[in-house]
């Protein structure tokens, strides 16, 4: 049964054993802390996004503009898979824990000798889950929950075919595994799990089929569901506050979760979140966008269909919602709302120092919104060649929107900018605290599209347009290059400090270091890094395979090393990931990355670099093999 424990702990475990693993009194607080406080290390990357903030930054300085063209491979791991590898790895206390493309495999490396696996988690699925996956067999990341005294540090992973699973980060043993998400209707999982207190929070993937999307808080020690929070549907099931909104009636507030749609549509209407989240201990709330509705065809879903396409702040301990703000009312570009959070506290154009958060969305819109309340701040273009909305009403919170560009059925759109990839899509970016500066990872990309009307078939797609995709004005549509920017941005004016070119969409995210550097992948199999303040391009080197995931950076027996999964996939690399050719496959994605496999191949796994190449193995006896004489 959906979101029942199939398994919570494993064999041997007894009723009464596992009693005793039930919390105490502050216990939930006390591990909360720990892992704030193993995320503030230099020695660790505990979670996506570094911290709570999901800011991607680091205060490592031992690499530096200066130094940095002294990077050199320190070793490497290959997975053994070849489907794309998004997200990063997780540092933990002197171990990598590396994570795989379905089926979702696991390994711990020991930082000293990571040529010896320490343990490895190979799950068993259901295969069917490959066939109900939206744009490659991907998996964006591991959650890691420190203990308790009573429970052991856990590996939280979520599975394609919708189970998630606790692992014992000491053993690699199976702690619990439940039941997420249906793949008989189509809703599997590709989101990194979130731990916060005694919780981990699941998000839901499907809404190419038409899956209602929700997210899910369980007990983090039994995989005992605490809370769902539905995307669309009655006020009950989408645990709206009693002052949900109160700060911003305008946005919506009571019933619209129904109304805005026509009869049952919400039933099948998409919403699912499957990308990032952030969290604040001082308000207590959890920011996370949720998707596109379903059908894609805009003609079969009158209204503004709520709550698809919203940033909401949610209680961590209830799910409450306290406030929704949707960003595209009855979208029609499939621009999934479920892109980076990332918070700051910055002054206001008015001097006012406000705890912020900052959304570069699919729909071509970066949107800073006060977190205590969901005041909207900003909402500036990614990029100038934005044409589907002519800009953003601050006061009631409303794209105005361009109608030559719409996709209503008695209208063939031409030269969509962004496409429905849009300007940005799951890349998790970047914010340097000191130079205030979000550094983001661009898709430079539109689209023509022609929808058709489809009947919704359980555990089928539910899309109903096709689309051609090539690159933006600004790229080189000829030879389909130019698919991709990168980009320093100022929140607060609104302004790009420095922006580049890159032949095809940065689509993996980027890293800030206090060593004045961004580094971040590109698909044709280089990571690089650029000047903080510049954009100049300092270093790159080749990795075996083009990269759709972030680096990370940490410090080991002090030297600072960058790591970043390679492993080309994802939405622009099915076309060579499943050998497609028609331009139109992959939902559009097979002509606009038509010259990819020029540049690279797949093949998954991670590189660690460091100054000079120094690592583990400069001692050439590390790891050697001892007799026992």
């Amino acid at each position: 049964m959906l979101g029942n424990i199939v398994a919570r702990c494993r064999a041997g475990v007894s009723a009464a054993a596992l009693a005793a693993m039930l919390p105490l009194a502050g216990t939930a607080a006390l591990a909360n802390d720990k892992l704030g406080e193993l995320s503030k290390s230099d020695d660790n990357w505990v979670m996506p996004g570094k911290n709570y903030d999901s800011d991607n930054y680091s205060k490592l300085k031992q690499i530096t503009a200066e130094n940095v063209k002294n990077l050199k491979v320190s070793w490497q791991f290959s997975t053994g898979l070849l489907n794309g590898h998004e997200g990063a790895p997780l540092v933990v206390d002197g171990k990598m824990y590396v994570h795989t493309s379905f089926p979702n495999n696991t390994f711990a490396l020991g930082l000293d000798d990571p040529g010896r696996i320490l343990w490895q988690d190979k799950p068993k699925q259901n295969p069917a889950a490959r066939s109900v996956a939206c744009c490659d067999l991907v998996n964006r990341g591991l959650a890691y929950w420190p203990g308790d005294g009573k429970t052991p540090p856990l590996i939280l992973k979520t599975l394609l075919d919708g189970h998630v699973a606790a692992l014992n980060a000491q053993t690699g043993e199976t702690v619990w595994k439940i039941e997420n998400s249906d793949i008989r209707v189509g809703s599997t999982l590709t989101i990194a799990p979130y731990v916060v207190k005694d919780k981990v929070i699941i998000g839901s993937s499907g809404a190419e089929l038409g899956v209602r999307g929700y997210l899910t808080a369980y007990d983090v020690r039994t995989g005992e569901q605490k809370w769902r929070a539905y995307a669309t549907g009655p006020d009950s099931d989408l645990l709206l506050a009693k002052d949900f909104n109160i700060h911003n009636a305008h946005y919506g507030q009571k019933g619209l979760g129904t109304s805005t749609w026509e009869g049952d549509a919400w039933k099948i209407g998409g919403g699912t979140n499957w990308g990032w989240y952030a969290y604040d201990p001082g308000t207590n709330m959890i920011y996370f966008g949720t998707g596109n509705p379903a059908p894609w065809n805009e003609t079969m879903r009158p209204g503004d269909n709520k709550w698809t396409m919203t940033i909401f702040g949610r209680d961590v301990d209830t799910g409450e919602a306290k406030f929704g703000y949707q960003k595209t009312p009855h979208d029609e570009w499939d621009y999934a709302g479920v892109n980076v959070m990332m918070l700051s506290t910055q002054k206001d154009q008015s001097g006012k120092e406000r705890k912020l958060l900052t959304h570069p969305d699919r729909n071509g819109i970066v949107y800073t919104l006060d977190r205590t309340n969901g005041d909207l701040v900003s909402a500036h273009k990614i990029d100038d060649t934005v044409n589907v909305f002519k800009t953003v009403d601050l006061k009631s919170g409303l794209p105005v929107r361009d109608p030559e560009y719409g996709t209503r059925m008695d209208h063939l759109a031409k030269d969509i900018c962004p496409s429905a990839m849009g300007y940005h899509n799951q890349g998790h970016d970047s914010y340097d605290p000191e130079r205030k500066l979000f550094y983001m990872g661009i898709n430079h990309i539109c689209m023509d599209w022609e929808p058709f009307m489809l009947p919704y078939r359980a555990g089928q797609f539910f899309v109903g347009a096709t689309l051609n995709m090539y690159p933006g004005p600004k790229g080189d549509r000829q030879n389909a290059e130019g698919l991709g920017q990168i980009k320093a941005y100022d929140a607060i004016s609104g302004k790009f400090k420095w922006e580049k070119m890159e032949r095809f969409a940065v689509w993996g995210g980027t890293l800030a270091t206090a060593g004045n550097l961004v580094f971040y992948g590109t698909l044709d199999g280089f990571i690089k890094a650029r000047n903080s303040d510049t954009g100049e391009l300092l270093w790159k080197a080749k990795l075996p395979s083009g990269a759709i995931g972030y680096p990370i950076t940490y410090s080991h027996k002090g030297t600072q090393y960058v790591a970043i999964y390679y492993g080309v996939g994802g939405w622009p690399g099915v076309g060579l990931v499943f050998d497609l050719q028609d331009p139109t496959a992959g939902l559009g994605a097979v002509g606009a990355f038509k010259k990819l496999a020029n540049y690279t191949q797949m093949g998954g796994g991670v590189t660690v670099f460091s100054l000079d190449g120094k690592g583990p193995y400069d001692d050439p006896n590390t790891g050697e093999y001892a007799t026992a004489n």
